[in-house]
């Protein structure tokens, strides 16, 4: 597993500009190398906000949408189309506006699909979903990601994975349900850590004041069953995204941030 970097900037607008040029070269290169790339999105405000700033980037015209594989870290388990499920959101800020292949758009099962009220049977269908599309040199029963990114919660959760519960301490399984989750909706689908830490890279995005704490506990040393950013890392390159105010209480010894 790769050490954190921090890459800090001025605000969140700058901070989702930044990220999602970012983004871009990132999937431009993997289509480059390897003629396809693989892209785990995050909701929240943080995620969203990247995928709006993506849709207005100059470059964006440089990914070939076509040959790009969206996946989701987390989802609520609610009816499809409702707009608190991650995949409506992503579909208003960016997906919409963009040549998808519609077969490459893998959203997680919606509460009125075909698993009814059974969130564990809709998250082992979305884990035989990421095992039937890993490659022989994959890790963990999943697609290599190219990037996973995770929005941090003020409470250090990432993706639905929250602090003490169940699934933050699951080893075997890629993807859960979470039930009694926190933060409303209480029921919900997962990627575990095992899946995250598949992922060439692991972005972990962090804006706004509120975010302050848990990036300083998630950074400085804290345990991932209490802090559930903490175990997030990549194979290659865990990054975490923050704008200044979200970095206003780590510690010095993190300074300065790594370079982008």
């Amino acid at each position: 597993m790769s050490a954190p970097r921090l890459v800090v900037h001025r605000d969140k607008e700058l901070m989702a500009q930044a990220a999602a040029a970012r983004l871009i070269t990132r999937i431009v290169d993997a289509q480059a190398s390897r003629g396809s790339a693989s892209v785990v999105l995050t909701g929240g405000r943080n995620g969203n906000g990247l995928l709006a700033a993506l849709g207005s980037a100059p470059a964006r015209d440089a990914v070939d949408w076509s040959r790009l594989d969206l996946w989701w870290g987390d989802e609520r388990y609610l009816p499809d189309g409702d707009p608190e499920r991650n995949v409506t959101q992503a579909r208003e800020a960016l997906l919409d506006r963009v040549p998808l292949d519609p077969a490459r758009v893998h959203a997680m099962p919606a509460s009125d699909g075909p698993y009814g009220d059974d969130v564990e049977a809709a998250a082992a269908a979305y884990a035989e979903e990421l095992a039937a599309a890993a490659g022989p040199g994959d890790h963990a029963g999943v697609p290599a990601f190219d990037v996973l990114m995770l929005g941090v919660g003020p409470d250090t959760h990432v993706a639905s994975l929250f602090p003490e519960l169940p699934a933050v301490r699951e080893t075997a399984r890629t993807v859960v349900g979470v039930r009694g989750a926190p933060k409303p909706p209480p029921v919900r689908i997962s990627l575990t850590l095992p899946a995250i830490r598949a992922a060439r890279e692991v972005w972990l995005l962090a804006a706004g004041e509120d975010k302050a704490k848990a990036a300083a506990l998630a950074l400085s040393g804290a345990g991932e069953v209490q802090a559930p950013a903490a175990g997030a890392r990549g194979l290659s390159r865990t990054l975490w995204l923050l704008d200044a105010a979200a970095a206003s209480e780590l510690p010095k010894s993190l300074y300065p941030p790594a370079a982008a």
